[in-house]
């Protein structure tokens, strides 16, 4: 029986702070899935999941920011309705025919 050789072990790869920041920051505003920037980068996904928990800052987003942003959002969204809202009907006035097509025409 013939005695196979052991395979070298891998070396382990160490990332500096800023490759690790660069990473999860590419992912982040990629809107990518972790596994398809993971590949493009040549890593496991779970590591840039990894690296977000490290590099998050203590205690994370609270949750009186996140209700503030959403009451933000909240706010432009409704005016931005409203806009579209006055667009729309000022386009219907816009658009609707002159009964004789003479300007000035009352009847």
């Amino acid at each position: 029986m013939k005695q196979s050789e052991p395979t070298p072990a891998k070396a382990r790869r160490k990332f500096d702070k800023a490759f690790k920041r660069e990473a999860v920051n590419n992912w982040l505003a990629s809107g990518k899935p972790a596994g398809t920037v993971a590949r493009e980068l040549g890593l496991a996904a779970h590591h840039l999941y990894g690296w977000k928990a490290e590099l998050a800052p203590a205690g994370g987003l609270s949750t009186a920011s996140l209700e503030a942003e959403l009451a933000a959002t909240k706010r432009e969204l409704a005016r931005v309705s409203e806009q579209r809202d006055i667009l729309k009907k000022t386009l219907g006035i816009l658009s609707e025919p002159r009964p004789n097509g003479t300007p000035g025409y009352t009847p």
